[in-house]
């Protein structure tokens, strides 16, 4: 062997050695640690929104409602799973749906779900909220059960049926008092609108009562 070639063969070997380590992760910790991070589990995805909301409900006032919205507009979008709670709110009307429309429809939800939760956490007075252990609820759902204890010492219930999507749990449904469906409430309203109107109907309909909250009174 000559000097060029084993020289040569020396710098193969160190352009194999720099592919091997960026592969397995020596030369890139943050995707390392991203892949390597565990999905959200139930109890802690609620938690997290419920200190989101918290920590929003005490700058209230100084955030005003399109800050508030703003602040969390990530964080349900993080929380809920907006595509599956639309489809099941849109009844037969989301199968007829274009993909544009299907998409339409999910971006109105996700912005009236936003803007009427920063248009009703306006203020903090001591509220605080409890989380309760995760419960398995058939087919392969959780529920997660959680007061919001007010001021006055009064206990609202909010219970909350879970999906386990691919980056963890997400609230599928909320059952106002513990037992009332949200999705279920909605879904006549909404089948009315696409029978009259269609989904762009219900698409308008939907921004049309979130410029409202968000304007105020």
């Amino acid at each position: 062997m000559t000097r060029d070639q084993g020289s040569g063969r020396r710098k193969s070997l160190k352009a194999i050695l720099f592919c091997a380590l960026a592969l397995t992760g020596g030369l890139l910790p943050a995707a390392r640690a991203a892949a390597a991070a565990p999905p959200v589990e139930a109890n802690a995805r609620v938690s997290d929104f419920y200190k989101t909301l918290l920590d929003t409900m005490k700058e209230a006032k100084r955030l005003g409602t399109k800050g508030r919205y703003d602040r969390l507009l990530p964080v349900i979008h993080n929380t809920f799973d907006v595509d599956g709670m639309m489809r099941v709110a849109a009844g037969a009307g989301w199968e007829a749906a274009s993909p544009a429309q299907q998409a339409g429809l999910v971006d109105a939800f996700l912005h009236m779900m936003t803007a009427t939760y920063a248009s009703r956490f306006d203020d903090f007075t001591g509220e605080r909220f409890e989380v309760s252990p995760a419960v398995d609820q058939p087919p392969g759902y959780k529920l997660v059960g959680t007061r919001l204890i007010q001021s006055n010492g009064k206990a609202v219930t909010l219970n909350y049926l879970m999906r386990n999507a691919a980056d963890g749990w997400k609230i599928a449904d909320v059952y106002l008092d513990g037992t009332i469906s949200e999705l279920a409430a909605r879904r006549a309203e909404f089948a009315s609108i696409i029978r009259s109107g269609g989904p762009d109907a219900l698409a308008g309909s939907l921004r049309q009562k979130a410029d409202k909250l968000l304007r105020g009174p």
